[in-house]
């Protein structure tokens, strides 16, 4: 079956990657993540998501455009629904693409980490899979987490400090 893999960045991919390829899915990564801010911090995320991938032999493709700006007039306003803005605008790229590509299946990294809201992932992944007619593959991979941390740490990968909007940057770093 092959799964066309939402991958927000390369440390949260490391647990999905492995628990995907031992239930047999052949995969292609895709790297579409118009809410990260700022864009050196794109730039960061994709640079070691190009490392990690030539290591793990995993195709990635990556999206040609950048729209923060579209990111941020579907925010606007809905400061509160962010996230869920958030998952569907890069679930749907994803499931387009994977439509497009003729793959089973897709799936996001956005599942491995305990800092998501995993019933609207889950709930969008399921709403975009009947629009679009391909399986949304649910799996919780939260139970890696603590791998994942480790072997990105062991490996030097690049790790984020924060999910990757400019709200969630600033739940980072803002004094209580």
């Amino acid at each position: 079956m092959r799964i066309l893999l939402h991958i927000c960045c390369a440390p949260c991919t490391i647990y999905p990657l492995r628990i995907l390829r031992e239930e047999g899915f052949s995969l292609t990564g895709l790297f579409f993540n118009p809410n990260i801010h700022p864009y050196q911090e794109y730039l960061r995320r994709q640079e070691a998501l190009e490392r990690f991938s030539q290591e793990e032999h995993l195709e990635v493709r990556w999206s040609p455009d950048y729209p923060l700006e579209a990111f941020l007039r579907g925010v606007v306003f809905k400061e509160q629904e962010r996230c869920d803005w958030c998952y569907e605008m890069r679930l749907r790229r994803t499931a387009e693409i994977a439509r497009q590509d003729n793959c089973d299946g897709f799936s996001t990294t956005l599942l491995y980490s305990r800092f998501q809201k995993h019933d609207r992932i889950r709930s969008t992944g399921e709403m975009l899979s009947e629009e679009y007619g391909i399986k949304f593959i649910y799996r919780d991979f939260r139970q890696g987490w603590d791998e994942g941390v480790r072997i990105s740490r062991e490996r030097k990968i690049y790790r984020q400090p924060y999910c990757g909007c400019i709200y969630s940057e600033k739940e980072r770093y803002k004094a209580p």
